[in-house]
């Protein structure tokens, strides 16, 4: 398996989490010092994946990937119909725009494309910030102000770029909360997420509402392509490369897409579009089956907002990592005494400790582990002695370990669905899945291990021919050239 090389930045991949609304563990004092060493070797054993494992969890992948092609809710996978027909190629001329909602802030993109000689001319983006009581409000004042801002945005277009006459400019809405798509250019939400809670939007086409809020500022853009983040990576990065078949993002939640054989779709019941191909997005966040899960896990399940829901992604994403250590922490500091005679008030904190500050730890390479120490005096408010630092180092290892490798599998779960359907034929030749998201990114611990695991489940010489790369910001330009390929001027 080859391996590109992570490079650009990436917005922090974890969203704030709310402790009222999770049981605090009271500071307790210890009158024994039982040993840790139990706890942890209890962890290593349980979240194990060693190849067998991995193995059921791909084919597990694979079969409810089938499941979910048949008919809807058959399987965990919901296997959602992108409407993604066509990719870019790197024929699209011209001037287009790209909105990214998916959280407090959001992004607008535009980009100026030479066709294949010139291809990506030149591009600007501005990031915005979502008042908090815009995300609480109405739909109509949600959809104004990034109406308003894009309009702001266009007037900063200046010589570089050139709209032709007698068009209109053209977006891609990438749009990241849950909807049922209906076409290439619309879709109806189904609900909000990530601390919106946003009235009069629910059950409306989210496009008709950026349209009509366009109207209303008397802005000459309309949305040609409504895709998700994970959509948009593939096209990005389908553009540069005509090999990329799977895009997966790996951040503070975590998606995979790829390009399906549209015969392949039961679904679809006898539309097949004439390009022969349709971008399926897995949502493979709701994977459950087989997965090595711990105590700690079921814990975190039942404490979350979506209790028996999304377990792959509580297993593999990046916001959940910190906060399953964190809960093995609170057992050790409970029955092992590893902080001392007190377990540290902080300790109690749900989230207080993200997966970042597992990164940092993981990279302090020092005799003394200097680097690890400070960081958790910053998070919970105690000295820790050095014992203590190389346990708490293990745990963080193990649980990043089995999220890394867990996600590997289910790459190869795709993959091999892919491969089965094409009777052998597409390991033999050059495949490449491309990543997004901070987690992958940044965490070259979990890169590492996602990548051993691909190579374990593919073989050395299998794996050769898949090509596992990330590179710079391919969703948001990814919905500004699908924004072109569905453009209606073509």
């Amino acid at each position: 398996m080859a391996v590109a090389a992570a490079s650009g930045t990436v917005v922090s991949f974890y969203a704030a989490t709310s402790s009222s609304k999770r049981p605090r563990v009271r500071m307790t004092v210890r009158s024994s010092s039982l040993s840790v060493t139990p706890i942890l070797t209890n962890l290593q054993n349980t979240c194990a994946t060693p190849l067998p494992t991995l193995r059921r969890v791909a084919d597990a992948i694979t079969a409810d990937m089938r499941a979910g092609l048949a008919v809807d809710g058959g399987s965990d996978l919901k296997m959602i119909i992108s409407f993604v027909d066509s990719l870019p190629t790197g024929d699209e001329e011209g001037l287009f725009y790209a909105l990214d909602l998916g959280g407090t802030n959001f992004r607008v993109l535009r980009v100026h494309l030479g066709g294949k000689e010139g291809r990506v001319i030149d591009t600007e983006f501005e990031r915005v910030t979502i008042p908090e009581e815009l995300m609480l409000g109405t739909s109509e004042e949600l959809f104004d102000f990034i109406a308003l801002r894009l309009e702001t945005f266009v007037q900063k277009e200046g010589g570089r770029f050139h709209l032709p006459q007698g068009r209109n400019r053209e977006i891609g809405f990438t749009f990241s909360f849950p909807i049922k798509q209906t076409s290439i250019d619309s879709g109806t939400l189904i609900t909000w997420t990530k601390g919106f809670a946003v009235s009069g939007t629910a059950g409306r086409d989210v496009v008709a509402c950026l349209n009509e809020a366009m109207e209303r500022r008397r802005l000459d853009m309309h949305v040609s392509a409504l895709v998700n983040d994970t959509v948009g990576t593939l096209a990005g990065a389908r553009y540069w490369d005509d090999d990329v078949m799977v895009a997966v993002v790996l951040g503070t939640g975590t998606n995979a897409c790829y390009v399906e054989r549209a015969d392949a779709i039961q679904k679809l019941q006898g539309q097949t579009p004439s390009s022969g191909i349709m971008v399926v997005n897995t949502e493979w966040g709701a994977f459950s089956n087989g997965l090595p899960l711990t105590e700690f896990d079921r814990e975190m399940d039942v404490a979350s907002l979506n209790p028996g829901e999304h377990i792959f992604e509580k297993t593999i994403s990046g916001m959940y990592l910190g906060e399953i250590v964190r809960r093995v922490l609170v057992s050790m500091a409970d029955c092992g005494a590893l902080f001392g005679e007190s377990v540290p008030e902080k300790l109690s904190t749900p989230f207080i400790l993200r997966s970042p500050d597992l990164c940092a730890m993981q990279q302090d390479k020092s005799d003394d582990l200097e680097a690890v120490g400070s960081i958790l005096r910053d998070i919970f408010g105690v000295s820790v002695n050095l014992s203590a630092r190389k346990m708490i180092l293990e745990v963080c290892d193990t649980i990043v370990k089995r999220g890394g490798r867990l996600a590997g599998a289910g790459i190869v779960g795709i993959l091999q669905k892919m491969e089965q359907d094409t009777n052998g034929l597409l390991f033999e030749k050059r495949t490449v899945v491309e990543m997004d998201g901070s987690l992958y990114e940044h965490y070259p611990q979990y890169r590492g291990y996602l990548q051993d695991a691909v190579i374990e489940l593919l073989g050395s010489e299998i794996s050769k021919n898949v090509i596992i790369q990330h590179k710079k910001d391919g969703s948001g330009i990814g919905a500004a050239l699908l924004a072109a390929v569905y453009s209606k001027y073509k």
